[in-house]
């Protein structure tokens, strides 16, 4: 019986870009696959055809002749040899191990432990002047009595009667050769006849940890820090995985961070502003003196250099940019009503340019666009 159209087997014009032949293949696998079908040999044959048809479609010098002499230009190519990265991008398809799918090596063996993930919340102030701090992490080792074997002391595991050792039972499927995991030993190879009391017969155990952890100052929320080797022990031997521990940073009452500068907004009074004087302004370090200039205007922002966050890789500092307001008192004595209602009439009278209105609350700049403009 003469072979089908590969086209017509993917169900895609002869016109058919990449990408369109690669999306009907995923199906048409997806649909017949053997372990979705077992027992169906319709649908083994089915699936078999569409390898087939991608493997000769999906290649451009192969799809040329293909078109060009039909069935005769690859009829030495098509159902045998095939290259497994030709079917790369279908894991979920060939569920992940394209060894295994095509006769690859065994799973059995040491194997890399799991990585861990713990969130640590610390202040700003910390997160400024670095810290040292301890934590617990509960995670799985290597058992100590079997020293991962799992077998008690005194006996050594057997090797799995029903792969042989391998790890992996072989199946054939029309042109294909599918190594299986062993449902007996699950993939190790072997089988522990005297399990260890300690674990069990897993090899590990579980424990919790106390681990000292040493915060560089400038770290910013959500950052990072590697511990190699502190995640949880490998199975059968294998080596450790990494601890990550993800960096949450309290918000501070008054400072906000941008990068490694910070802002803040200080309350002035009206004569302090128009006559200037000292102020101290608050840092990391402490309270730094300024002289505010005669004639400041409420909203005016300043710059501190050097009196930012650290950067968390030791070069330099930002900078402490402060912006101040002035503050209307809410309640007035006598003296004062008085002194301000002398000063109102000593200044010109008020007539003054109303300010563009804003269309969107999006227009409006908040400190670090402000400063970004005032200073570059």
């Amino acid at each position: 019986m003469s072979k089908r159209d590969y086209y017509q087997i993917l169900g895609v014009e002869k016109n058919a870009s990449d990408q369109q032949i690669k999306s009907a293949y995923r199906k048409l696998a997806l649909q017949h696959h053997p372990d979705r079908n077992p027992g169906n040999k319709e649908a083994e044959d089915s699936f078999k055809e569409a390898a087939e048809a991608y493997a000769i479609l999906s290649d451009a010098d192969k799809r040329a002749r293909y078109d060009r002499f039909g069935h005769a230009g690859v009829s030495s190519q098509a159902g045998a040899g095939f290259d497994p990265s030709t079917f790369a991008g279908f894991e979920d398809v060939f569920g992940g191990i394209f060894g295994d799918f095509f006769g690859g090596a065994r799973r059995g063996g040491p194997e890399r432990g799991s990585d861990l993930r713990y969130d640590l919340e610390i202040s700003f102030e910390e997160s400024a002047r670095g810290v040292e701090t301890s934590i617990k992490v509960p995670r799985l080792e290597t058992c100590e009595s079997c020293h991962g074997s799992g077998s008690a002391p005194g006996s050594t595991p057997t090797s799995c009667q029903q792969c042989h050792g391998r790890g992996q039972q072989r199946f054939q499927q029309g042109f294909f050769t599918v190594s299986r995991t062993c449902g007996r030993c699950q993939g190790t190879g072997r089988i522990i006849t005297k399990p260890c009391a300690g674990c069990k017969g897993e090899g590990r155990t579980q424990h919790e940890r106390t681990l000292t952890v040493k915060i560089p100052g400038g770290i910013d929320h959500g950052q990072r820090l590697r511990l190699h080797g502190e995640g949880e022990s490998g199975a059968a031997g294998g080596p450790a995985g990494d601890l990550y521990v993800f960096v949450e940073v309290a918000a501070h009452a008054f400072f906000r961070r941008d990068g490694n500068h910070l802002a803040v907004e200080l309350p002035l009074n009206f004569p302090t502003l128009a006559l200037g004087g000292s102020i101290d302004v608050p840092t990391l370090d402490g309270k730094e003196a300024f002289k505010v200039p005669e004639g400041t205007q409420s909203g005016t922002t300043f710059r501190l250099r050097g009196k930012g966050m650290p950067d968390v890789s030791g070069r330099g500092r930002g900078d402490l940019f402060f912006t101040l307001q002035a503050v209307t008192p809410k309640k007035l004595t006598k003296e004062q009503r008085a002194a301000l209602e002398q000063l109102g009439h000593a200044l010109p009278k008020e007539k003054f340019d109303p300010r563009p209105s804003r269309e969107t609350e999006a227009e409006e700049k908040n400190i670090f666009d402000k400063v970004k403009d005032i200073f570059g």
